[in-house]
């Protein structure tokens, strides 16, 4: 790598930090949990109103998270909210992850900028809209 290109890397991870929590940055570039769930019984998928679309898969087991994962097409911090809504919902009740919400989201991640609220915003909708489909297909005769 270059000198040049070696400082402005330097001077972007200064940016990013002063911006994003670690666990943001983490989860953005390791997300966890990316990709579809082939044995899911719930899917909720939802575009935001900043254009970015997030689906989340849930395996559910005796009215418990067993597994989840997510995809977007969305930025950094859509993809550090929707690894994080994945990690939290893991081994939790069906009623538990019905309460969390965007600031749940935005916590867990160590705080996001007001610009990038609407990403856990997304992720918080998304979980609900899985839960909402589960439940649909379980009450079905």
């Amino acid at each position: 790598m270059s000198e040049a290109w070696e400082k402005y890397r330097e001077l972007y991870e200064t940016a990013m930090r002063q911006i994003y929590s670690e666990t943001v940055l983490d989860l953005g570039r390791n997300p966890r949990n990316l990709g579809d769930l082939e044995e899911a019984n719930a899917f909720g998928i939802i575009t935001g109103p900043c254009g970015d679309t997030m689906a989340i898969w849930l395996k559910v087991e005796d009215d418990k998270i067993s597994e989840a994962s997510f995809t977007t097409d969305g930025c950094m911090t859509s993809l550090a909210a929707g690894s994080m809504v994945t990690e939290l919902v893991k081994g939790k009740t069906l009623a538990d992850i019905q309460k969390i919400n965007q600031q749940d989201v935005s916590n867990a991640l160590g705080g996001l900028p007001e610009e990038s609220e609407h990403c856990a915003l997304l992720a918080a909708n998304t979980l609900r809209e899985a839960v909402k489909d589960y439940l649909a297909l379980k009450n079905e005769p």
